[in-house]
């Protein structure tokens, strides 16, 4: 019989790296984390992906993560490094909760194109495609950094600080990871007060850079502070920025550095 598979319609799934996976279970397991993390389980976990964050009791940001649910568990597919903290965080406030919390050895795999069965679309931006659990991808084929970079996607570790970033200042408004309507959470308050500011001073941004810079060196405008440099591709970073000093020429290391709104 002949092959009518076109390979220009086969997925390519690729090993998502640097994640981990916790289960989370017990009757009490979704109230839990509905009182804790950003955004709304109760009504977004029967759509596919939940993305949210655990914040600081001072509205910082510890960590983010994909909440799903799978038969009688949440798993929170979450970056590896911050995975050890998360859990003593949550196992810390979980008290006498019905609530059980394991870290899993659950591979984690995303993809662009056509979807296989049973992966998720991510919920941060259509641009990135989907995610798939339980299944161990290839190797990297996708400029992930790129795409980040051109849709203004933070990731942990580069422009996600734990116990510095504001979720807000980061874009989560806009990549669906808060909701406003949900009700309480830890650090909830820090973050309705600066949803309802008039603008903010700082935040996230692309921009243009012609030299050598590398990520994490301060970016000046003058003599001035304005930022921090995050992830490059190319020609084109994110970066962290002071907006009323962004207007003009600025400096990272060796580079010419501009806002590119």
């Amino acid at each position: 019989m002949p092959d009518h598979s076109s390979p220009a319609t086969d997925p390519v799934i690729e090993a998502a790296p640097a994640r981990a996976v916790i289960r989370v279970t017990g009757r009490d397991a979704r109230d839990f984390l509905q009182g804790m993390v950003t955004n709304d389980l109760a009504n977004g976990l029967e759509h596919g992906l939940v993305y949210a964050a655990l914040l600081s009791p001072q509205g910082k940001y510890l960590a983010d993560f994909f909440v799903l649910a799978q038969d009688d568990a949440l798993l929170l597919d979450a970056p590896e490094a911050l995975t050890p903290d998360l859990l003593k965080r949550l196992t810390m406030f979980k008290l006498r909760a019905d609530v059980a919390l394991e870290i899993t050895d659950l591979p984690v795999a995303r993809g662009l194109g056509p979807a296989p069965e049973g992966a998720l679309a991510d919920p941060r931006d259509p641009a990135l495609g989907w995610r798939l659990y339980g299944v161990a991808g290839g190797p990297e084929v996708t400029d992930w950094d790129a795409l980040r970079v051109a849709h203004l996607v933070p990731e942990a570790g580069a422009e996600l600080i734990p116990n510095d970033s504001y979720i807000l200042e980061m874009g989560f408004e806009r990549l669906h990871g808060v909701d406003f309507k949900k009700g309480c959470y830890v650090g909830q308050e820090v973050v309705a007060r600066m949803k309802h500011k008039t603008e903010l001073r700082k935040g996230l941004a692309r921009v243009a850079v012609a030299g050598e810079a590398a990520p994490g060196d301060a970016i000046t405008a003058g003599g001035k502070p304005v930022g921090v440099l995050g992830t490059r591709s190319g020609d084109r970073a994110l970066a962290y920025l002071r907006f009323d000093r962004a207007n003009g020429p600025m400096e990272a290391g060796a580079a010419r550095v501009t806002w590119t709104p």
